[in-house]
């Protein structure tokens, strides 16, 4: 069975992705020693939660055809699906080495990576009249992610 998704259900994903990110820093942060890897980690927080505030914005200037359901729901049964398949896919529940940023940092830079991969495959899901290019500027948005957490990689290498 084929399901279209809007843009509004997309952006709705991406939302929950960086709530999921911003805990993935979270518990890292609370996990690592060194205080310079630890505040490093709050701001990729703060960040995440920056983007999830940036992608609500984008999400409530879309037009009532971006919104547009494409199937009856009256129960709100799509939103619990669509919150399962991100919280399945993307920094949700990650086991993490803690003991090297490092690690940290490839592993998030490995989410990042999942996430533009999730995004590509939901811009095809989504029709071009339902907002499919509204999904552009969220990839975009992740692909920055992954060049500034390699920027953090390379400095935190030995």
């Amino acid at each position: 069975m084929s399901y279209d998704f809007n843009a509004d259900e997309v952006f709705e994903m991406a939302e929950q992705m960086e709530r999921n990110g911003a805990k993935f820093y979270r518990d890292a942060a609370e996990n690592t020693a060194d205080p310079s890897s630890k505040d490093m980690l709050i701001g990729l927080s703060k960040m995440e939660e920056a983007h999830e505030k940036m992608f609500e914005s984008m999400r409530a200037e879309l037009s009532s055809a971006e919104k547009a359901s494409m199937v009856f729901d009256p129960s709100g049964e799509a939103s619990l699906y669509l919150k399962a398949l991100v919280d399945s896919r993307v920094f949700f529940e990650k086991k993490i080495d803690v003991t090297s940023m490092v690690e940290i940092l490839k592993s998030a830079i490995e989410a990042e990576k999942d996430s533009i991969v999730f995004y590509l495959g939901m811009k095809a899901a989504v029709p071009k009249n339902l907002g499919r290019d509204r999904i552009e500027a969220i990839i975009k948005e992740e692909m920055g992610h992954i060049q500034m957490l390699t920027k953090h990689l390379v400095t935190a290498a030995p």
